[in-house]
């Protein structure tokens, strides 16, 4: 009786850490599966609508990435955004970082702003990561992929991925 008990015990554990996982979808697409060409080089070049939950306990901000990690360079950023406030769950397709105290920092085209998917050859998986941050982050704007991995150093409470498929037609 006791190994049932300390195995239900352990089970319910297992459930409950992750029944309140980080989690980001897309309306717009799926995990694994294509992006919409409106969101890619190929089409308006604006961001996908994204939301999120289940933030873990003490979340006070949020930062988010997209990457390439199929690039030649084996990571092209085309999206960083940080201090996104607490109350946000979602931001909408074509966000322009309009949440107060939401900073945009610099992509791999040395631009702040969301550039899509836009690969040379085949076919890139295309990382959106989500940060759950215990606090907001004392920096400037402007912040590239590798000065916000630094800022946020510390302070991650979770992360959440969403991975999407884009290759030219």
């Amino acid at each position: 009786m006791r190994k049932l008990i300390t195995g239900l015990f352990i089970a319910g554990l297992a459930l409950t850490s992750t029944a309140n996982a980080l989690t980001l979808t897309s309306s717009a697409f799926e995990a694994g599966s294509a992006i919409p060409a409106l969101y890619t080089c190929q089409g308006k070049d604006i961001s996908p609508p994204l939301s999120w939950s289940d933030a873990p306990a003490n979340t006070e901000a949020y930062a988010l990435v997209v990457r390439d990690p199929d690039s030649k360079n084996k990571n092209w950023i085309h999206w960083v955004m940080y201090n996104l406030p607490l109350d946000a769950t979602s931001v909408p397709a074509a966000y322009q970082a309009k949440m107060a105290g939401a900073l945009v920092g610099k992509n791999s085209w040395d631009k702040s702003i969301y550039q899509g998917p836009c690969p040379t050859s085949g076919t890139h998986h295309y990382r959106f990561e989500l940060y759950a941050l215990d606090q907001a982050l004392y920096v400037d704007p402007g912040l590239t992929a590798d000065q916000l991995n630094q800022a946020m150093s510390g302070h991650i409470l979770g992360m959440a991925s969403l991975i999407g498929l884009y290759g030219k037609h």
